[in-house]
């Protein structure tokens, strides 16, 4: 979790105003029409960022604590496109991206020498690690985080990112380095950008890639096609032999229940209706890691055998090595 403290949201260019705070949404934006000179949101504020279904649900609560530091939010860009309300927000340790009605963070890019996030971003540059080598897709790329750090960590790596808004990917560009990326690096590494639907039959060309990465959400949830098998067996056949899939699963997706309570907790996953998915799809080839509560408790999947995790973790700077050890085969106790 990144805890913020900012004193005041600082509009430039577009006028957002941030509604009355509720239990079930205590902080979101909407589009209101009104003059670059309207009031806007000025007492003091807390801020927790946590990684929930997508990525980050911006939260807030008052604070009388006179010790927190204050830090200015900038809002630099706040548009509508077909498939989202895009907003930019700018604090002088990151930048983030805000999608769709639930305003949940979809990435962030952290200024100065840090550039892990703590998040499950992090988690897919550990994939190139344990496929073959060859080109590995994002589908989901939002604001190119996972591009990023899977390019300054793997420099020679070919990675084909995949978006469905253009508007998104032109904000991306301006805002988060996206067109850098698309530059062949010193390694050469290159991001490929592709604006489209992803899961069309048109893109079902066989044994393209060597892994695909899924971060694919709308409206805070995961896709309902990502809800079927066979979509998951289409995707499957564009993988190259012993190909892996490494997927955002989200939270649990429900109200949990006493039974949920009770469950161990080796048998997490099972509360994630993605995962189940998958276990359908590839018996016995899942496995499953759960980010902790204050980075958002995410489920992350992986297809493929669990691999060798002494070897995946020695292949791996520090920030990854230890978490690549939590990797679990998804099997049931009951």
């Amino acid at each position: 979790m990144v805890s913020l403290s900012p004193a005041k949201l600082v509009i430039n260019p577009s006028p957002i105003f941030i509604s009355n705070p509720t239990p079930q949404n205590p902080f979101f934006f909407f589009f209101p029409i009104c003059s670059p000179n309207s009031p806007f949101f000025k007492s003091k504020f807390s801020s927790s960022i946590s990684c929930l279904p997508k990525a980050t649900n911006v939260t807030t609560s008052s604070t009388h604590q006179e010790e927190e530091e204050e830090e200015e939010f900038q809002v630099l860009s706040a548009v509508r496109s077909k498939y989202n309300d895009i907003v930019i927000v700018d604090t002088p340790n990151s930048r983030m991206l805000l999608l769709d009605s639930t305003h949940n963070v979809h990435s962030i890019l952290n200024k100065g020498l840090q550039k892990w996030t703590g998040s499950y971003w992090d988690e897919f540059a550990s994939l190139p690690a344990i496929v073959p080598k060859g080109p590995i897709a994002i589908y989901g790329l939002g604001g190119g985080t996972a591009a990023h750090l899977m390019l300054d960590l793997w420099p020679s790596l070919q990675l084909e990112g995949w978006e469905i808004d253009d508007i998104l990917i032109d904000k991306a560009r301006d805002y988060f380095g996206l067109s850098d990326l698309e530059k062949h690096s010193q390694g050469g590494g290159i991001l490929d950008v592709r604006v489209g639907d992803v899961l069309s039959p048109s893109e079902n060309v066989s044994g393209k890639y060597a892994g695909i990465i899924i971060d694919l959400f709308s409206e805070g949830k995961v896709l309902a096609e990502l809800q079927e098998v066979e979509t998951w067996l289409q995707l499957n056949n564009r993988l190259l032999p012993d190909g892996r899939f490494m997927v955002n699963c989200g939270g649990i997706g429900r109200e949990s229940d006493e039974t949920d309570h009770q469950k161990s907790m080796d048998d997490a996953w099972i509360q994630n209706s993605t995962i189940q998915t998958l276990m359908e799809a590839f018996p016995g080839k899942v496995s499953w890691k759960r980010m902790p509560e204050r980075n958002g408790e995410n489920f992350l999947a992986l297809t493929g055998p669990l691999p060798d995790l002494t070897i995946w973790s020695s292949s791996v700077p520090g920030p990854l090595s230890e978490n690549v050890k939590q990797w679990k085969l998804c099997e049931s106790s009951s």
